[in-house]
């Protein structure tokens, strides 16, 4: 299943939605490449990306929220900090598996689920608390 932007992802701060544009695109290029059997390097390439590309998001973010004095940044951080693990251990399961529909499925609901709702819910909060506080 793909995931597509729409106007419900949309936090109002330019540059954390171009990088949630740019997870969602990873997550559906994971996908794509799981559900084609494509080459496990492309799967890893994609992994990779995914895995480097949250760190860097994550940490952007939380810049942003200290530099606003952000209320929930601690919390926040721990549920970044969680989903890196949940990155981590999927690739660790690839490494170990290869691609099968049991990871297509963790990818679909640990990870993509869980970044539709965190942006959905806690990436809002952030956002408008930087535009209502800067």
């Amino acid at each position: 299943m793909a995931y597509s932007w729409d106007k419900t992802l949309e936090t109002g701060n330019p540059t954390i939605d171009e990088q949630h544009k740019s997870l969602i695109n990873a997550i559906n290029a994971l996908l794509d490449s799981c559900s084609q059997g494509k080459g496990r390097n492309e799967v890893e390439k994609t992994l990779m990306f995914l895995q480097d590309y949250v760190i860097k998001h994550f940490s952007d973010e939380e810049r942003l929220q200290i530099k606003s004095n952000y209320p929930n940044y601690n919390s926040h951080k721990e549920k970044h900090e969680a989903f890196k693990k949940i990155v981590k251990d999927i690739a660790d399961d690839y490494q170990k598996n290869g691609t099968s529909i049991q990871l297509v499925a963790k990818v679909n609901s640990s990870v993509a689920g869980w970044l539709i709702t965190h942006i959905k819910s806690e990436d809002k909060k952030v956002a408008e608390h930087i535009r209502t506080s800067i």
